[in-house]
């Protein structure tokens, strides 16, 4: 068997044996006596260590807090945002109206054939500035004289016609009256041949031929009369070909005379459709051409300002709008008849040379409305929502202002600004042009510059 495990004692036994003398046991409890006491004692110094190093750190801290230097005092300070003010000027402004429109020629007219042929001549080319009765095109002369001598044999053969009716007529007349006793022969030749035959002393068969001969002859008159009778209308039926005939001929000659088309104006030549040589019919279109003076533009303008623009033209006011760089200028004339929900179309005519400009082009303007009184420019960056400006303070702090926008207005060197009216907007007033994100009134700024308000 294996032996127990042997514990091991921290110190000495606490036993008598029978044979010690009183006096070795009672050093030996005093031993032992000693040996707990330094042990207790070894365990409580342990114990007390984490205690002092805490009572030492503590004692340190309050030492440097009741040591430590006395911070200074920090006042707090409002920001100041720096911004551009402009000085406030109410005077009389010319406010704008940007419009984009399209280049027309109310005016254009189209070439077309006066009669079928082939083209003779085509001296233009397409873009060619023409002047007043210069040759645009003309068709050949072979198949134009056809055409004419055609309508002038008509009314040749018409005024014959008439001339010989006139002449038949008086035939007529003439033998009327020979075959009016014709017939009173016949009548008496049957009178006699009736007698005869009730007497026996004629045959039925003369009779009869004497009867057919008056009813031939009869026959004859009432024919001779007949015609007679309608010689007005055969003259009044041939008088209104010839009419028509004569209207050919005139038609006619003014096509062959049209044939040779001459420039009616000055203007610009556009859209050719033939060559020298082409086979083209009646009517058949050749070319265009418009004027050089007659260009206009028609923009659409929103309704919120057509009654302004109406009224000030009923007014006797001129209302004129540029192109950009002011290279071209129209003049405001008249409103198109229909309206559309984007707005109703603008005419403006086009004073001056085109310079350059062609119809179908698009062009942007810029129209000047009617002047408007106690008015202010600004730019676009001191307007805070739709109707909302900052204003600088006697303080120097931000003031809120509402405003009424007229529209838009043009600076000095031509840049977008903006057209404004208010109450707070009075002479010598500060506006702050500098668009702040954080605006608000009460907000304190610095003015960087003060600029006067354009006129």
């Amino acid at each position: 068997m294996e032996d127990a495990p042997r514990k091991i004692d921290a110190g000495p036994k606490l036993l008598r044996s029978e044979n010690e003398s009183p006096l070795y046991s009672s050093l030996n409890l005093t031993a032992q006596r000693a040996f707990f006491t330094l042990a207790g004692q070894h365990v409580m110094s342990k114990r007390l260590i984490p205690v002092l190093i805490l009572a030492v750190g503590i004692a340190g801290f309050m030492i440097l807090k009741m040591t430590r230097p006395e911070p200074a005092e920090v006042s707090a300070t409002e920001r100041s945002w720096r911004v551009q003010v402009q000085q406030i000027e109410p005077g009389t402004h010319t406010p704008v109206l940007p419009l984009y429109g399209e280049v027309l020629a109310p005016e254009q007219l189209t070439v077309t054939a006066t009669l079928a042929g082939r083209i003779g001549a085509r001296p233009v080319t397409e873009g060619q500035r023409v002047s007043e009765g210069e040759l645009l095109v003309a068709l050949d002369d072979a198949d134009i004289q056809p055409a004419l001598a055609q309508a002038e044999a008509q009314v040749n053969d018409l005024e014959a016609q008439i001339r010989s009716e006139q002449v038949r007529y008086r035939n007529d007349q003439t033998a009327l009256a020979s075959e009016q006793a014709i017939l009173e022969n016949a009548r008496r030749q049957l009178e006699r041949t009736r007698s005869l035959v009730s007497r026996n002393l004629a045959s039925r068969e003369a009779l009869e031929a004497a009867t057919d001969a008056a009813a031939r002859a009869e026959l004859t008159v009432n024919t001779r009369q007949r015609a007679i009778e309608e010689h007005p209308a055969r003259v009044q039926s041939l008088q209104a070909r010839l009419a028509q005939a004569e209207a050919n001929l005139l038609s006619t000659r003014r096509d062959a005379e049209r044939a040779r088309m001459l420039a009616p104006f000055d203007g610009i030549v556009t859209d050719i459709r033939v060559a020298e040589g082409d086979q083209v019919s009646r009517n058949e279109p050749l070319l265009s051409l418009y004027p050089v003076d007659g260009l206009e533009l028609r923009a659409r303008v929103p309704e919120m300002f057509r009654a302004e623009l109406l009224n000030a033209l009923a007014r006797g006011e001129t209302l004129t709008a540029t192109s950009e760089g002011d290279q071209h200028r129209f003049r405001l004339t008249r409103f198109a008849g229909t309206s559309a929900p984007s707005g109703t179309e603008a005419i403006l005519e086009l004073e001056g040379e085109a310079r350059g400009i062609r119809p179908g082009g698009l062009m942007p303007v810029i129209l000047e409305r009617a002047a408007r009184g106690n008015t202010a420019s600004i730019p676009f960056s001191a307007l805070y929502g739709a109707d909302s400006v900052y204003l600088l303070s006697s303080d120097g702090r931000m003031e809120r202002a509402r405003i009424e926008r007229i529209g838009e207005a043009r600076g000095s060197n031509g840049e977008r600004r903006l057209l404004v009216s208010g109450e707070a907007l009075v002479s010598g007033a500060q506006l702050i042009t500098t668009h702040l994100p954080n605006a608000i009134t009460g907000l304190k700024v610095d003015a960087a510059d003060s600029g006067a308000a354009e006129q």
